[in-house]
This record gives C-alpha cells, structure tokens and sequence, in this order.
C-alpha cells in the first residue's frame, strides 16, 4: 500500500515510518527537518530501507499538494504540527500555520488527488480545554478527577484554551467536518501523552523523556543545577508508548469504515497513568538517585488530571495497549543513555 507520513520524521513518525519501511510499504516521509532531532530520526530512518522523502512544510499548499498528487496515497498519517503549547504563546501566528492552515492544506490536498485515503489525524487532549470545570480530590501524590474511574470519554466539552488548543481544535474540527461535507475517510485522535525511543524530549514538550534525561543526567553526574517543575507534581496524565502508537494507527488505517468522522481519546488508559510525583518516584527507585527541584507556578491553561478513556477505540479496533507505564519507562531510560 502506499502510505504518506506528514511529520514523518518526527517522534510518531518516524517510528510508523520505520515499521512500514520494514513491512516493504511504499512510503513518502514529508517533513521540514525543523524539530529538534529530526535530522537524525531521518538518518535513522535511511538504515531501515527504501522510502520516499520530500522536505517540505505544510504551510506550503502547492509542495504539499505536489506530494500528494504523485504519490496517490492510500493512507495518510498526519502528524506534522507544532507540538509545543509554550511556544504557541509566543509564536501564536506560526502556531497556527503551522497547525490549522496546515492540514486545511493537507485536507485540500487529499481532496483533489486522494479523495478515496484514509486519512488519520494527531489531535490533542488539549481540545478540552483546562477541565477546571471538573471536581477534583487530592491524594498525596495526584490529583483524581471525581466521577470519571476510567478516564475522559470523547463526551465532554469541547473548549479550546491558547494558541495551541485554538489551532489544534480548529484542525480537528476540520477533520471532521471534511468527512461530513466532502465525504473524505478521516478520523481524529485526541492523544494524551506519548513517549518512546525517538524522542528527543524538551522542556515544554514530551515530559516523559525530559524527565528521564534529568534522571539520567543526576545519576551520571552530568546535572549542573535542580530542574524545575510547574505546579506542584500532582498533575495526571496516562502515557502510551510508542510500540502501542505505532499499533495503533496501522490498526486503525486497516478499520476505516468503523472509525471515519469519529474523534477517539488516545491514551494508555488508567491503569498507565501517572503524576510527575509517582514519575519522580519510579525513577529514584529505577536508577537508585534522589529528584531534586524546583517548582514554579502553574502553566497556563494546563490540565490537572487528563486521562483517556480508550474504551471506545479498543471495542471498534481490538487495539489495547501492552506496554505498561514501569517497563515502558524502563525501556525510555535505555534509550536516553544509549541514544541510536
């Protein structure tokens, strides 16, 4: 089949280019080489096999387009975004360039010479605003959303909060709507956290990995000064690894007719969730070391508790994550220290 990867070269894709380069699918990497390691998640990927590669931004719709009317493609993952809520704040115009008019290229693009493609789109929790409306009590290391045991269902209000949430809402609702009024095959999925090998983690984004970097740089030594957390380490969020990512889309790319112009919560679910306490903690234990640092007031906007509830998304695909939080978190503590 032939399958187009926008952020190809990405932390998601790059990890579902390099299973489908492996399967012998013809695949096109379209990507503008922008994020923080994604020259060498290109490299990476040119040790796995043969594909296609066009560097390119999505704000570009003529390249876009281009890439999409020679390439004809069956399936198409777009994951090319600006990731960062912070930056966002302070770039809001190529926020949502990037992010909004982007896939509105993309969406156009599909139209004109791929109308018959799946298409699957990286959303984000962030679409539901800060939740503040929800109840919450306090443990001593999480915060826990009253009145939903399993997670947020794709039920609860839409409400977009910052550039980021506004672009990447705008985005999603497109998605959805181009199904509705154009009969294109899309459908949406809300991540909560991701993480995984490929992740070249930064402050403001893929805290998982930040996190693990600063655990690893304490225990090597390497750790000039305390790193700095914002609120108070009770904030929740469910973690997927990157093998159940990559699971997941090519298990929903297969189950179309069930999912198009339908929006899914992504997550590993409850039983994978996590606060940055209970993450600080799984780490001292891991590599033997104390976390020490220092906290800073709230991120605007930011969630106290987002956890998915993936029962819908499993009963329409068979998908479920297998890769629990304590190995998955192992496995990201390998892959800092021993990198490619």
């Amino acid at each position: 089949m032939r399958y187009l990867v926008t952020g190809g070269c990405g932390f998601l894709g790059s990890n579902i280019a390099a299973e489908l380069i492996g399967r012998g699918e013809e695949v096109l990497v379209f990507d503008n080489l922008s994020r923080l390691g994604s020259e060498r998640n290109f490299s990476w990927l040119k040790e796995k096999g043969r594909f296609s590669f066009v560097k390119g931004d999505v704000r570009a719709a003529e390249a876009l387009a281009g890439a999409v009317k020679d390439l004809r493609p069956e399936v198409i993952f777009h994951l090319a975004g600006q990731v960062a809520m912070t930056t966002s704040i302070k770039d809001p115009r190529l926020d949502f360039e990037t992010n909004a008019l982007g896939t509105l290229n993309l969406l156009e693009a599909a139209r004109a010479h791929a109308p018959g493609a799946a298409i699957l789109y990286s959303s984000t929790n962030k679409t539901y605003g800060d939740l503040e409306w929800v109840k919450y009590s306090e443990t001593d290391t999480r915060y826990v959303p009253e009145g939903y045991p399993a997670g947020f269902p794709e039920n609860i209000p839409l409400d977009f909060h910052s550039p980021y949430g506004c672009s990447k809402g705008s985005a999603d609702q497109y998605m959805l709507d181009y199904h509705r009024i154009f009969g294109l095959r899309t459908a949406v999925f809300r991540h909560s956290s991701m993480y995984g090998g490929r992740q070249f983690s930064t402050y403001d984004q893929g805290w998982i990995g930040w996190f693990v970097q600063k655990a690893v740089e304490i225990q090597e030594g390497r750790l000039k000064e305390q790193f700095t957390i914002s609120g108070n380490g009770k904030q929740v969020r469910d973690v997927l690894h990157a093998e159940d990512m990559v699971a997941l889309y090519l298990a929903a790319a297969d189950r179309m007719e069930a999912l198009k112009g339908k929006a899914f919560n992504i997550g590993g679910g409850m039983p994978n969730s996590l606060s940055l306490l209970e993450l600080f903690a799984m780490l001292e234990e891991e590599l033997g070391i104390k976390m020490t640092y220092t906290r800073l007031p709230p991120r605007e906007s930011d969630q106290k508790v987002f956890v998915a509830d993936i029962s819908r998304i499993s009963a329409l695909t068979g998908w479920a994550p297998k890769v629990g939080k304590r190995e998955g978190v192992r496995r990201m503590i390998e892959w800092v220290k021993n990198g490619d």
